[in-house]
């Protein structure tokens, strides 16, 4: 009984594994798509973007629950630390994130993000409704963990199509 058990466990690595890959093609392909921003504070870099979560992989939709749509969106937000050290990679951090966005008619929409963990990496995602040729002007404020400063504030806007 035990050795069905470790088999099991060692497969859920893999697929971990694929998961976590499948979820960087899924940015690497909104970034083409959508442009993925950074902006520096401090000893920090947080990078931000958006995507049409039609563009996830079905299997990264379902391990992350999100309802896969052409009318719904996905924003994305990693907070990376600066490396003390020249050459050194950043290290993700945890902290507080909210987003929001205002359609052109004033109409806003609170985004509830959450955190999400996986091997190395830590960002935080969150889903909105969105309209065919709808342009949302988005406020995110992010505050990492352990940090003294007030929240730091990025605004952006974005066009939206539906296929």
């Amino acid at each position: 009984m035990a050795d069905s058990v470790i088999p099991r466990r060692s497969a859920m690595r893999p697929l971990r594994i694929m998961i976590a890959a499948a979820v960087t093609a899924a940015m690497a392909l909104a970034s083409q798509a959508s442009a993925q921003q950074a902006e520096e504070f401090g000893d920090y870099t947080v990078h931000y973007n958006t995507m049409s979560t039609s563009l996830l992989p079905p299997e990264v939709a379902r391990a992350h629950d999100i309802q896969r749509s052409s009318s719904r969106a996905l924003l994305n937000v990693a907070v990376l630390k600066k490396s003390e050290t020249e050459g050194d990679m950043p290290t993700p951090v945890t902290a507080e994130v909210t987003g929001s966005a205002v359609n052109m008619t004033g109409q806003r929409r609170n985004i509830r993000m959450r955190e999400v963990t996986e091997q190395d990496a830590i960002y935080y995602i969150g889903t909105f409704r969105i309209h065919d040729e709808e342009t949302l002007d988005f406020t995110v404020r992010v505050t990492p963990a352990h940090s003294d400063q007030p929240p730091n504030e990025i605004r952006f806007r974005q066009q939206f199509f539906i296929d």
